[in-house]
């Protein structure tokens, strides 16, 4: 992966916030789609630290099959 928005491999725990801010910025990027099961960002996260990013998603209550947007819905909008 030769993106610059790889997670950084020495975290050993991911924030809900963290993991929601990344999610916005690969939507933003148009990497993902807001659509898309949030086990997509699997393809973002290295292996070895993706279970971090599991428990975290099930302390929160979030199914790897829910959407994205689901994950993101609290955004804001500037131009409303």
């Amino acid at each position: 992966m030769n993106l610059s928005t790889q997670f950084p491999v020495s975290f050993s725990r991911y924030s809900i916030d963290f993991i929601q801010q990344e999610a916005r910025h690969l939507v933003d990027r148009g990497l993902i789609s807001r659509q898309q099961p949030i086990s997509s960002l699997c393809d973002y996260i290295p292996p070895r630290e993706w279970i971090w990013v599991e428990h975290e998603l099930e302390k929160f209550e979030y199914l790897l099959r829910d959407r994205i947007s689901d994950l993101i819905s609290s955004e804001t909008w500037s131009n409303d």
